[in-house]
């Protein structure tokens, strides 16, 4: 069985086939470039995918444009949703439905790898950190803008800010140094308050995302880099549900 697995995210989709457990080179395109996903999809579709799994959070336009190439492969992609329970682990929101694919992707991949209480980090356009539990329970999670975002918010804002360079320092002494470190400490108190609220002074923390090698060194945790947790989230639901 050859599965091509999609994670259509806000800022770039990350595309990779596994066949019998053989992964491809996992290729990247900005979300916003359409001719650049269509040409990567025909290339991967050309190459005699069998199925097509799809973790959308791009918005209606990507979706579209990743079906209509499935179409002309004669395939129906399956775009996941998150679940009440799947796949071993536990959705803990008030309406499981509503809590985004890709992080429910990414919880049962971290589920799969570890099998303990962890924070699940991911570091884009958005920060989110999510929380499962030594049952394998997700019990919650926080949403803050990214790194990035953080710094481009305040400089859209304040007339008096420029957003550019600028690196970490405790105390920092330019405006530059004060934006980045100020979104770092930000980022990293929110992981760490996170952390404590678990309960588990040794649980890891799954890290993931553009930002996330910048906010590692930052944090006093095990913390620890893991890409593609998406991409292996799709693969796990994809052989629970459609077969080995």
């Amino acid at each position: 069985m050859k599965r091509l697995l999609i994670d259509a995210g806000n800022t770039r989709i990350k595309l990779a086939t596994v066949t019998e457990g053989r992964w491809s080179p996992v290729q990247a395109v900005m979300t916003g470039e359409s001719d650049g996903l269509a040409a990567c999809l025909a290339n991967f579709l050309a190459g005699g995918v069998q199925q097509v799994w799809v973790s959308n959070v791009a918005g209606s336009k990507v979706g579209q444009l990743i079906a209509t190439a499935c179409a002309s492969a004669n395939l129906t992609p399956r775009f996941i949703a998150s679940q009440a329970r799947q796949c071993g682990v536990g959705n803990g929101y008030v309406r499981p439905e509503q809590l985004g694919c890709d992080r429910w992707a990414a919880l049962i991949a971290a589920w799969h790898q570890l099998g303990s209480a962890c924070l699940v980090v991911n570091s884009g356009t958005a920060t989110t950190i999510d929380a499962l539990s030594a049952r394998g329970e997700f019990i919650g999670g926080l949403i803050l803008p990214g790194v990035e975002l953080m710094q481009r918010s305040l400089t859209g804002a304040a007339a008096q800010l420029r957003h550019g360079g600028g690196h970490y320092a405790d105390f920092p002494r330019n405006t530059a140094d004060a934006l980045l470190s100020g979104a770092l400490q930000a980022s990293c108190g929110a992981i760490g308050r996170q952390h404590a609220a678990l309960g588990v002074p040794d649980a890891p923390v799954l890290m993931s995302g553009g930002a996330a090698q910048v906010l590692q060194p930052h944090l006093q945790l095990p913390a620890q880099m893991m890409d593609n947790l998406v991409l292996q989230g799709l693969l796990i639901i994809a052989q629970e549900t459609g077969g080995a």
